[in-house]
């Protein structure tokens, strides 16, 4: 089987390829390197240098007629999208659809989209919020995610093809960048490895679903067999929340003379509360296997 990773040299996606590889299939890595790294490519997968936003994608995907799809690429910055909305637009919802004519005019069988189940929603109330939830995002980040898994399923049906829409959690985990403005367990670690102090905007009680990306990998794969008839739009997360404040006494353990947070003011825009409800995966067998505890020792006893 032959499987096109987009942002494969990313965080999520080059956990994904790893995985993929292990599992014997063809890989495509698919990436601009805006994000991505090379130090994350595997060697037994093949990179394309390329941005969704070429004309030579059409080509790239018509040339491989890949299985299937898989679309991590994207700009993951939040108030990076607020600052610039156009450029989130294009990025976001343009390369995607540009993708998706691509996909269906090269048969492609499945399509499996990372959507955002941390900001698709919108504001909620305190409590897990399942996929039938009211979807009202509030930035430009969640606006072209929503309107991306529009897109996927008008192509779904034009052409024929399985559509999967994952909604992501918090994702955590090795690979991620600590210093981009998203990741905030990265982030922490970092700061804290280098004696600085943590920044909290806010007072610190807001409330975040956080997942290994190990269990985020699972959830892909499970629905990466061309056997399988599963499709839809599933949120992946842990259905539990975890505070800042109380995701700080985790690292405290691990770095007992770190120096204390910083309380800043609270950043326009920012949710207090979003915990996804993972009931519709979880019936299919799913479930998340790495506790935040044992994720964050993970990371630091490792390298981030």
């Amino acid at each position: 089987m032959k499987i096109l990773v987009t942002g494969g040299l990313g965080f999520i996606g080059s956990h994904l390829v790893d995985r993929y590889v292990d599992l014997g299939y063809e890989v495509i890595i698919l990436d601009n390197l805006s994000t991505g790294t090379l130090a994350n490519l595997n060697p037994n997968a093949r990179f394309v240098s390329m941005s969704l936003l070429d004309k030579e994608v059409a080509d790239l995907v018509y040339g491989e007629k890949p299985d299937i799809i898989n679309h991590q690429a994207a700009q993951v910055n939040v108030r990076n999208s607020v600052a610039n909305p156009l450029y989130d637009l294009e990025t976001n919802l343009q390369g995607t659809v540009r993708l998706l004519e691509a996909a269906g005019k090269a048969e492609v069988k499945r399509f499996i989209f990372s959507s955002s189940g941390g900001t698709v929603y919108g504001k909620t109330p305190s409590r897990a919020i399942p996929e039938s939830y009211k979807t009202i995002p509030i930035s430009p980040y969640g606006i072209n995610k929503l309107a991306s898994e529009f897109y996927i399923r008008f192509y779904a049906e034009l052409y024929g093809f399985q559509a999967v829409i994952l909604r992501y959690s918090n994702v955590y985990g090795l690979r991620q960048n600590p210093l981009s403005e998203s990741g905030v367990i990265s982030i922490f670690i970092n700061r804290l490895q280098n004696q600085l102090q943590p920044i909290i905007y806010g007072d610190g009680e807001q409330i975040r679903d956080y997942i290994h990306v190990s269990d985020v990998v699972n959830a892909n794969i499970m629905f990466s067999q061309l056997d399988s008839t599963l499709q839809g739009t599933f949120n992946v997360g842990t259905g539990k929340g975890t505070s800042l404040n109380k995701l700080l006494t985790f690292f405290y353990e691990f770095y007992p003379y770190g120096i204390d947070p910083v309380y800043k003011k609270a950043k326009e825009g920012d949710l207090f509360y979003n915990v996804l409800s993972i009931d519709k995966l979880a019936s299919l067998g799913w479930s998340p296997k790495l506790s935040l505890e044992e994720g964050i020792k993970e990371l630091c006893q490792g390298d981030i």
